[in-house]
């Protein structure tokens, strides 16, 4: 058995759907469990719809109610010509409940209906894709996770129950390829409390799906498909001549994440190490090409060095304004503050008076986080900076990345530097 994911921009029109079902018939003897993202910017139209019916705006939530209902339904009407009544009744369906729902005065928690609307994306989608696959010649079953994925109660960010996840997956999914289904479609992202009320996974949760059904069903292996050609070395667009990344491991892998690589968030890859399950990153646009695979080995992960870049970032330093010392106390009461405020720490560095951080400038009210600790602290601070990190590095690639820059910050160990720099005057 082998996990597939597909993102949003493999399922964005009619088109990208239609290549999906190209890139399944490549592996059509093996039983597979698909998940799949939301369509496209739907989960960005479907933020924006929150925010309205969060603002009692009902006339705008109608409005882009109806823009993404209208999207879905073009998407329909391509990929079933001949016939779209059914799939399109239940999309109609499901855009009509949230529109009754959006018509109704705000009340409770904020979160709460955040999952309840945004997790509706992924809930389309693999209903619109499952559907579809059964007319190229798919035994293709759509599979509800809402129902399988055990989280707790923290609205958009569910903490998994693996023990009970486990347990349900395993029952589900057993069930359905013994009816003699050969594809199991379902949603990536979402989850159920044990009220069986809607949850989301957070960040990358979609490919955290993929990671969760993979560990509790013991699978040969994950395949993420986007559209570039596997793991990098550096992005494309900060970074001349990358190399693609055939083999690392899954520990390295977590490093470049953590540091920032977009591709894979750590999260998904920690349950696939467990059960020592590869991971292969393939491009949508070229099924025939290698890709990159992320598994156990480590005998790969020097061969090439990884550049990592974050643009836009603020160093901030603060200093006790009673002549103390940074100690634990301190430190206690800056992460207890950053921490409260969702603020993640991309670099951090302390000497006897003084700590300095550096994080992303969109992320934060600047003002607000100066205000706060003048308190206590002397704060300063500098904007307009770049956080690059260089896994396996050396001098010359030290060179490549500072030419025309000042450091203002830098730290080594013996595989990773990690340097704050800004543009030269």
């Amino acid at each position: 058995m082998k996990i597939f994911k597909f993102g949003g921009a493999s399922v964005k029109d009619a088109g990208a759907v239609i290549n999906v079902g190209k890139v399944l018939k490549r592996y059509e003897n093996e039983p597979l469990i698909v998940v799949v993202s939301a369509m496209g910017k739907t989960t960005n139209a479907l933020e924006s719809i929150m925010q309205a019916y969060g603002a009692n705006d009902k006339l705008l939530s109608t409005e882009l109610i109806q823009e993404s209902e209208a999207y879905h339904q073009t998407i329909i009407k391509d990929l079933f010509p001949n016939d779209s009544r059914e799939i399109s009744t239940e999309i109609a369906q499901i855009f009509a409940d949230l529109t009754a729902k959006c018509e109704q005065q705000f009340e409770g928690e904020y979160d709460y209906h955040y999952d309840q609307i945004i997790s509706l994306g992924e809930v389309i989608s693999t209903k619109i894709i499952a559907a579809y696959l059964n007319t190229i010649q798919f035994k293709s079953q759509w599979m509800d996770a809402r129902k399988l994925v055990r989280t707790n109660s923290r609205w958009r960010e569910g903490r998994v129950n693996w023990e009970v996840t486990e347990v349900l997956i395993q029952a589900k999914a057993n069930q359905l390829f013994e009816q003699g289904n050969s594809i199991l479609v379902t949603q990536g992202f979402v989850g159920h409390n044990s009220e069986g009320k809607t949850t989301t996974l957070g960040r990358e949760g979609s490919d955290f799906t993929a990671a969760i059904f993979a560990y509790c069903l013991d699978v040969e292996d994950v395949t993420i498909w986007k559209d570039v050609p596997g793991m990098l070395n550096a992005d494309p667009k900060y970074f001349d001549n990358t190399v693609l990344l055939e083999k690392i491991s899954f520990k390295e892998a977590i490093e470049l994440a953590y540091f920032g690589a977009s591709v894979i968030h750590p999260k998904t890859i920690q349950p696939l190490k467990r059960k020592k399950i590869p991971l292969y990153i393939k491009s949508f646009l070229n099924p025939e090409a290698q890709g990159s695979v992320i598994q156990e080995s480590l005998a790969y992960d020097d061969h090439i060095p990884s550049f990592i870049f974050k643009m836009d970032q603020v160093l901030i330093s603060l200093t006790p304004k009673d002549f103390s010392f940074i100690v634990e106390e301190n430190l206690e009461r800056i992460f207890g503050h950053l921490n409260k405020k969702k603020i993640r720490v991309n670099l951090m560095q302390n000497s006897a008076v003084s700590f300095s951080f550096v994080v992303d400038r969109a992320r934060i009210d600047l003002d607000k986080l100066i205000q706060y600790f003048q308190t206590d602290y002397i704060v300063r601070y500098n904007e307009g900076l770049e956080l690059v990190t260089i896994r396996h590095y050396d001098e010359p690639t030290l060179k490549r990345v500072t030419v025309s820059k000042d450091i203002i910050l830098e730290q080594k160990s013996r595989q990773t530097a990690r340097l704050v720099i800004k543009d030269s005057l």
